[in-house]
């Protein structure tokens, strides 16, 4: 979920990194012990095998209309097909504040491919209703974004409507021309928790893992129970102002919970609002 607070500038247009060192905590004994990363994109399964594919959705946040992902764990031969049928089949993410804006009853017509360095998606009913021009740009880079995490890929995408090119969607996005991955800091949300995932039924030690380009490379951390902060504390990302993984775990009595990540606010409050991911999770006994 995403939370509402208020941020720093971030630097360059990186591709998300990944890595595996310890990461820190500002309370490592009574309140966070460190944990290995997770990888930013775990890579596909062979033929038949479940996949962790990543999902991209728009969520509304106080910067704006960013992307979030999650990781959908699927069978999958064809991560790029599939990654596009499992975002389009799901308008909403696990995490209710995570949402796809494509129309209604848009599918995969054909197979997703490469053609001369380009991702060609086929798509069926993407011009069937119109999509909010405040929203038409963030939905067609989670198109963009969803297929390129699942192929690991950079390459720009080509996007078909029932076999043919079209100029443009809903008289917003220009489509002429292959569509270039954005800016990846200026469209997606600077921090952002994969695990657990929302709703999540955990153990009493929980470990939150999950990637951020913030400031230093550091993440604060929140626990609320009924909307009062209960933990709190700082971890870090192996690498700063740059979209890197940072994991952390924290002991918690059996309950209900939130967990929040956020950004260090180096403005001290006189920069735009900053950015947080929330999840609730159920701390079994």
């Amino acid at each position: 979920m995403i939370g509402r607070r208020g941020t720093p500038l971030v630097l360059a247009v990186l591709l998300a990194g990944c890595g595996s060192a310890p990461l820190s905590s500002s309370q490592p004994s009574a309140l966070a012990t460190p944990v290995s990363s997770l990888p930013s994109s775990p890579p596909a399964g062979s033929a038949g095998e479940a996949a962790a594919l990543p999902i991209y959705y728009v969520a509304e946040t106080p910067a704006g209309f960013r992307l979030l992902r999650e990781f959908h764990r699927v069978p999958s031969a064809d991560p790029g097909s599939d990654a596009a049928r499992e975002m389009l089949a799901n308008p909403t993410g696990t995490d209710p504040d995570y949402r796809s804006h494509w129309p209604p009853g848009t599918t995969l017509r054909t197979p997703v491919r490469t053609d001369g360095g380009t991702i060609v998606v086929d798509l069926s009913g993407a011009d069937a209703a119109r999509v909010d021009a405040e929203l038409a740009e963030p939905t067609v880079q989670q198109l963009v974004f969803t297929v390129q995490g699942a192929l690991q890929s950079t390459a720009p995408v080509r996007i078909l409507v029932d076999g043919e090119p079209v100029d443009q969607l809903w008289g917003a996005v220009s489509t002429a021309e292959p569509v270039e991955r954005g800016d990846d800091y200026a469209l997606r949300s600077l921090v952002q928790i994969d695990a657990p995932a929302h709703g999540a039924t955990v153990g009493r030690e929980v470990e939150v893992r999950g990637e951020a380009a913030v400031f230093e490379a550091t993440v604060g951390w929140e626990v609320l129970r009924d909307g009062a902060v209960v933990r709190s504390g700082f971890t870090s990302t192996t690498e700063g102002q740059r979209f890197a993984p940072f994991a952390f775990a924290v002991t918690l009595e059996p309950g209900e919970y939130v967990v929040r990540v956020l950004e260090d606010d180096p403005s001290g409050g006189q920069g735009r609002p900053v950015l947080t991911d929330d999840k609730a999770v159920t701390v079994r006994p």
